[in-house]
């Protein structure tokens, strides 16, 4: 059996596949890893293309559009491999690209996962959105990278070259143990897509494992979605799921104060929707608001309400402070500016 799973979870993606599976393929040493395809019940000819052309790959025919989170998880109960690279169909991947990260994690057996540096693929010399050197968050719950704050990306930066500590991996291209990935549950169904894979991450954080980013590995993503160029669904998926994530994985004795403050700061949000013309997207926050409200009642019963003065969901990878403070009054743009290895990490 090969150590390494690759899975690519397509829906409707066949494009997509036709255009990156020649690098996965080039790249990749056939007998360390095994391709895999999850399709989430595609209509565009993707699953008769990979008969046709890529017999090799190990087709997995998933019964129904299930999101990110449920496909993956249907999938990743079919395999039994060491190792599971969430791949998405957008990524184009380097030579090289898949070795350092096998060989850090043989050597670090307290590492759970890790991912690459992720490139913009229009833009190669500077990094992408979805994850670039590293994922944070702040105190409030608001996602940042190393090398990407909101939307200010940054130029490939050799200050951003060393493996370090990171408090969450991106879905892009992340790679997990498999052990790892189960016993904690997979990804919160619930959440359907979008911030699945820091509540992922959390969750490993919180059950004393670590993540980190290995720069000697790059891929390069197509991505590039922001928030102000969001559609109001994702505006809407990507406010609920921080909330739920927040709710879910904060200490119970700082749970309440984050989430007040939280409500503020998404209400000003939705007003700044509203003022910029994005009226559809500041009702999308409204309702995200309105069914974080109703769906946190599902996870009430967690160990997180049993450990009220324990330090259970604080670690130094969350930025200590606000990073919209630093970001849109101070006027801090980058990341090394603002969060240091040496303090944070």
């Amino acid at each position: 059996m090969h150590k390494v799973a690759i899975v690519i979870l397509n829906w409707n993606g066949k494009e997509l596949l036709e255009k990156f599976l020649p690098f996965l393929f080039c790249y990749t040493d056939s007998e360390l890893a095994e391709i895999i395809v999850a399709d989430n019940s595609s209509t565009d000819g993707s699953v008769s293309f990979l008969k046709e052309h890529y017999p090799a790959i190990r087709l997995i025919e998933l019964v129904d559009n299930y999101g990110f989170a449920k496909g993956y998880n249907e999938a990743l109960k079919l395999i039994k491999h060491e190792y599971v690279v969430l791949l998405n169909s957008d990524v184009e991947v380097s030579e090289n690209w898949l070795v350092p990260m096998i060989d850090y994690l043989d050597r670090h057996p307290e590492i759970a996962a890790c991912q690459p540096q992720i490139l913009s693929w229009r833009k190669k010399n500077y990094y992408e959105y979805a994850g670039a050197a590293g994922g944070f968050i702040d105190k409030y719950g608001y996602p940042f990278c190393r090398g990407r704050i909101f939307n200010t990306i940054e130029k490939v930066n050799p200050a951003y070259a060393d493996t370090i500590n990171i408090f969450w991996a991106s879905g892009a291209c992340l790679l997990i143990r498999l052990k790892d990935f189960l016993h904690v549950g997979g990804f919160d169904e619930e959440f359907f897509a979008h911030m699945e894979e820091i509540d992922l991450c959390w969750r490993l954080k919180i059950a004393g494992r670590n993540i980190v980013c290995i720069p000697k590995s790059t891929v390069y993503h197509v991505g590039g979605a922001t928030l102000t160029t969001e559609n109001p669904q994702k505006t809407y998926l990507n406010f609920r799921n921080n909330l739920l994530m927040l709710y879910k994985n904060l200490p119970l004795n700082r749970r309440k104060r984050i989430l007040f403050i939280r409500s503020i700061l998404d209400y000003l949000a939705a007003l700044e929707f509203f003022i910029s013309g994005k009226a559809k997207n500041a009702e999308a926050v409204l309702k995200a608001k309105k069914d974080f409200v109703s769906m946190k009642k599902k996870y009430i019963c967690t160990d997180n309400e049993k450990k009220i003065d324990s330090p259970y969901g604080i670690f130094p990878e969350i930025y200590s402070k606000s990073i919209l403070y630093d970001y849109y009054i101070k006027k801090e743009k980058y990341f090394f500016r603002i969060f240091t290895q040496k303090e944070n990490v």
